[in-house]
């Protein structure tokens, strides 16, 4: 059974428990804190010397961290990557695009707000995230009105990458 080690506030986790959970994969979850450090203790570093969530054990006790290549690990042989060789590297594009050009703007500034709670602090840092941020959006909602999904006529792991913002 895999092991997936998460933050449950975790955008970045929350896509990873979403794909595992509609490929219907059973998995233990085990809470990392990453406010109280937990994700810094010798006993995670030696999973991932990154120091970061998610993490994905398999049941040959090999780690892999980063969600979007946690993604790619899981969905492979599944209707949910394309067989398409093009559309892969859409899906990839879509992935590289969500770390990139989402993650930096939209998902620290929910995280220093939502989940450290200090807007106050963080205001000069999160006004300068406003507009990349936006212009993020805008590019998803431009390639949304004329496509139902990301990558070609059905929902891929790229959604999914990019669903979290729903959450958010």
């Amino acid at each position: 059974m895999f092991k997936l080690y998460d933050f449950l506030p975790s955008g970045n986790c929350y896509k990873v428990r979403l794909l595992l959970t509609q490929l219907g994969i059973n998995f233990e979850r085990i809470e990392i804190d990453i406010l109280k450090g937990e994700s810094r203790t010798p006993e995670f570093l030696s999973k991932n010397t990154n120091g970061r969530v998610p993490v994905l054990e398999t049941d040959s006790g090999q780690f892999l961290a980063e969600s979007n290549a946690i993604l790619f690990y899981l969905s492979a042989d599944t209707d949910l990557f394309p067989n398409d060789h093009f559309e892969r590297a859409q899906v990839l594009q879509w992935l590289f695009f969500e770390q990139y050009s989402h993650e930096p703007f939209i998902a620290t500034s929910r995280y220093w707000i939502s989940i450290l709670g200090k807007a106050e602090e963080y205001r000069e840092a999160l006004e300068q995230k406003r507009e990349p941020g936006y212009a993020a959006l805008d590019v998803m909602e431009r390639h949304l009105t004329h496509h139902k999904f990301f990558v070609g006529d059905r929902y891929t792991i790229a959604d999914i990458g990019l669903q979290q913002i729903a959450s958010e």
